[in-house]
């Protein structure tokens, strides 16, 4: 798995790497056991300073995502796919609100909104299946 950092981002790098973890996890690309690339591997595949790699190692460890065990590693917890998961639909209905939010700031009205929301559905459901 590859963890890149993208420079125009308005992420700070740190939580680059604990979304792609947090990605990572949500879609079972890392299990419940599943071991992390060292502090210093991660901090070369990222091109970042191992500095910001142990910053989100921390924040996914306070996160009940992953845990440290001193000279092993940093480990995937069992709980992680559920949180990460929930996490993210969390993330996702915040992220529509704000849609929502600012579509009717911009003077859209709610039966507008609601058509669009439903043709975005229809089209993702249409396509989910294909390859």
């Amino acid at each position: 798995m590859s963890y890149r950092i993208d420079p125009h981002s308005p992420l700070p790098p740190s939580q680059q790497l604990v979304e792609a973890v947090v990605d990572a996890i949500a879609r079972g690309a890392l299990g419940p056991g599943d071991r992390l690339p060292s502090v210093r591997q991660m901090a070369q595949d990222a091109l970042v300073n191992p500095n910001t790699v142990g910053k989100a190692y921390r924040e996914l460890e306070h996160a009940g995502l992953v845990e440290g065990q001193n000279g092993s590693g940093v480990f995937v917890l069992a709980q992680a796919p559920a949180l990460a998961r929930r996490r993210r639909r969390n993330a996702t209905l915040a992220e529509l609100h704000g849609a929502i939010e600012m579509a009717l700031r911009a003077g859209h009205d709610a039966t507008r909104i609601a058509r669009e929301v439903e043709n975005a559905l229809a089209a993702a459901s249409a396509t989910k299946g294909k390859p």
